[in-house]
């Protein structure tokens, strides 16, 4: 799992691509981990298929939208209406307490619920939705057959891949191998 489009919204949207990479709970406790949801030393043991489908239909309406500011279209207002619904809901609650060393760690208040998780994702797809600032910085990659979204916060924004390591690696491959082969029939 990658988490680096910039907003954790996109970063939902991203476990789509290249493939399903949100199969199961196993993997939803793990994104949500990744994406700073829930701090590390967080039981998530009821984590089950009901989550699973609440992120895959938020992450599908948040893709729906992105899509259309992307091709400067009217959004879909059932997307945006179960967006909004879940983004009015509360976030989880967070405290601070004294783990075994004595430093301050963060621990979620209440627990992980699903709800507040998905009110957490679904409130940072309105504030990249509603602020023309991230708007104007939000890009899809250019890499042959990545579908991945990402705010370009490059210094000149003239970020073309989602990851220069991954996409962008891919294509500069490809563009040489099309030279030499170009060179070689020459």
């Amino acid at each position: 799992m990658r988490f680096d489009s910039g907003r954790v919204c996109l970063d939902l949207v991203a476990t789509f691509t290249p493939h399903e990479g949100l199969r199961d709970g196993d993997e939803l406790r793990l994104w949500l981990a990744g994406a700073g949801l829930v701090p590390d030393r967080t039981p998530l043991a009821r984590v089950g298929p009901d989550w699973v489908a609440a992120f895959r239909s938020l992450r599908g309406d948040v893709d729906t939208l992105v899509r259309a500011e992307l091709a400067a279209a009217e959004p879909d207002e059932r997307a945006l209406a179960r967006v909004n619904a879940l983004a009015a809901g509360p976030p989880p609650g967070l405290c601070a307490v004294r783990d075994q060393e004595g430093h301050l760690v963060r621990e979620l208040s209440g627990g992980a619920e699903c709800g507040a998780l998905l009110a957490a994702v679904a409130r940072d797809a309105v504030e990249l939705l509603t602020d023309p600032g991230d708007l104007a910085l939000l890009r899809a990659c250019e890499g042959d057959g990545c579908t991945r979204v990402y705010l370009d916060t490059s210094r000149g924004h003239r970020r073309r891949w989602c990851s220069s390591e991954l996409c962008g690696n891919r294509e500069r491959v490809a563009r040489h191998r099309r030279r030499a082969l170009a060179a070689g029939s020459a």
